[in-house]
């Protein structure tokens, strides 16, 4: 039993599969040949038909030249009316005379009957001419490209006048038409030299391009580019990082999705300025390259960013945003946490050591001692909340300056509120105010630990819609030279936390503060320190019209 052999790869397999190119390269330069090579065939071809025209003209021009001189010699007129025609004749000896000094394929001179008295082969002489002499005797001169008895030519016919100016015959010029064409096959090779050498000069400019764009595209095909296009798109807006790409001026040629969000920018803004679009401040400074660095942190409509940026080739750069404003909030939130954390280790120490005193005093029998020591100790914490809700009536800014309070107290600082403030129960952006107020007075507390008798003062106060915050400290203070960078994202004379950068909290209280039409400023304390103070235009709702108020002002 034989096994069965399966056909091996025949001519047909070897073939080649000629197909379009699909490297840009490729197309490309084969659409400019393409083009160059119909351009120089039009061009050719456009030129060439006129030039056969202009040859037919010039030869019809020439006929009819030479025509008018041969009907000016007037011995042609006077042998015309005084002799016989003949092959002797001395028509046709001066006929063939002008014939071959001209190079003319024939002179013919006629009388007014049509008939030769001249003529290339003298057989011919005596008989009348091929071709309708009717508007040479009729007076007009005539150039055309005509049939005859010697083939086709180019022909020249003028009247032959007498003396007395009658006419009396006419004399009929042709040019060989072969010369004509001749003279046009004779111009081909050279004007089809000129052509190849103008389709190699655009062969040689379109492989140069070609070249080129290969260089720019990196070989690829253009389903290739435009799979990359496609990709691009999808990714840059289907990332979580906001990306915005400037060109060498400085003008916005790409924003995603996120960096729209994050910027408050449109798709509008394209094309336009990155000043045009970016109020100034230190987001512009970044995104335009004038402050440098690697992930510098700013403020954006209250939004804290960090930005990268890198430059590209042509002089632009790319710029990525990422939102940190949750982090950054989540790391202050962890930062409190574990402040409370360890106020409630302190308080739970503290509560130890109290506990054994009470026992010591009730095992010594000192009952009235030992109540005293109770209620006071009560006293004071409840005191402190009474305060601060005597004072604050929201119940959100409150909670915060209660627990800033036993902070302050592990930490070894006073915190207290003015004994003049008065914030009423109308906050517009409670957590906002919340915000301002708690960085105030972390970075209060940070200033003031470690100095002597340290104080921090917090004084909130309402006019109309008007709130008014001052935090005080009994830090080292601010230099007047540096009152303002204090202000900008990333500053800082602090060592960062676990969770991220420092340099946020000021920047992000002077940002909550402008939104709301508000301002931030710092100044000395008196007595040394500084001071902060916060004013808010309207920060406070309007009061209901009708509203009953108690003696301190608050609805009822």
């Amino acid at each position: 039993m034989s096994a069965a052999i399966p056909p091996g790869p025949g001519p047909t397999a070897a073939r080649w599969r000629i197909g379009w190119p699909r490297r840009v390269f490729s197309q490309v330069l084969l659409m400019q040949l393409a083009i160059a090579t119909g351009v120089t065939v039009l061009a050719t071809g456009l030129f060439l038909a006129p030039l056969s025209d202009h040859l037919d003209d010039q030869a019809m021009r020439r006929a009819l030249a030479i025509a008018q001189t041969t009907a000016a010699e007037p011995r042609l007129a006077e042998a015309l009316q005084h002799t016989r025609p003949g092959p002797g004749g001395p028509v046709q000896t001066e006929a063939e005379r002008i014939r071959r000094a001209t190079g003319a394929e024939y002179v013919v001179v006629m009388d007014r009957r049509g008939v030769r008295w001249s003529h290339t082969s003298p057989d011919e002489i005596g008989k009348h001419v091929s071709t309708d002499p009717t508007d040479a005797l009729g007076g007009r001169e005539i150039m055309e490209i005509d049939e005859g008895t010697l083939g086709r030519s180019a022909r020249g016919k003028v009247p032959l006048r007498a003396g007395d100016g009658r006419i009396v015959g006419a004399v009929s010029v042709g040019i060989s038409y072969e010369s004509v064409r001749a003279r046009l096959v004779a111009a081909v090779p050279e004007m089809l030299a000129y052509a190849g050498g103008a389709l190699a000069v655009g062969a040689l400019a379109a492989y140069l391009v070609a070249r080129r764009l290969q260089r720019r595209t990196h070989d690829l095909a253009f389903s290739d580019i435009s799979a990359l296009l496609a990709e691009r798109e999808a990714m840059l807006h289907g990332i979580r990082e906001g990306v915005v790409a400037l060109d060498a001026r400085g003008r916005i040629r790409l924003i995603n999705d996120e960096a729209q969000r994050l910027l408050d920018l449109r798709p509008e803004d394209t094309g336009q300025p990155l000043a045009a679009v970016l109020p100034p401040g230190r987001t512009t400074d970044v995104l335009a390259g004038r402050v440098t660095g690697a992930d510098l942190l700013t403020v954006s409509g209250g939004r804290v960013l960090v930005a990268n940026r890198m430059p590209t080739d042509d002089g632009g750069a790319v710029a990525t945003l990422r939102d940190r404003t949750e982090l950054e909030r989540l790391g202050r939130e962890l930062d409190g946490t574990r402040g409370l954390i360890d106020a409630l280790r302190a308080q739970d120490h503290e509560h130890a050591n109290r506990m054994h005193t009470l026992l010591g005093l009730l095992e010594l029998g000192l009952h009235d001692e030992a109540a005293e020591f109770i209620t006071e100790a009560i006293g004071v914490h409840r005191a402190t909340a009474e305060q601060v809700t005597e004072r604050v009536r929201d119940p959100l800014l409150a909670s915060l300056l209660v627990g800033k309070a036993t902070v302050a107290t592990e930490r070894g600082v006073t915190l207290c509120v003015a004994e003049d403030s008065l914030l009423p129960n109308r906050l517009v952006d409670p957590p906002g105010l919340v915000t301002i107020v708690g960085n105030l007075i972390d970075n209060a507390l940070d200033a003031a630990a470690g100095s002597r008798e340290p104080r921090v003062e917090v004084e909130l106060c309402a006019d109309d819609r008007t709130v008014l915050l001052r935090v005080s400290d009994t830090g080292p203070g601010i230099p007047a030279d540096r009152r303002d960078v204090v202000f900008t994202e990333g500053w800082s004379t602090k060592q960062p936390p676990a969770h991220g950068k420092r340099g946020i909290g000021l920047a992000l209280v002077r940002r909550l503060a402008e939104r709301q039409g508000g301002s931030v400023r710092v100044s000395d304390r008196e007595g040394g320190g500084a001071e902060f103070t916060v004013v808010l235009p309207e920060a406070l709702a309007e009061e209901p019209a009708g509203t009953p108020l108690t003696a301190t002002g608050e609805p009822r």
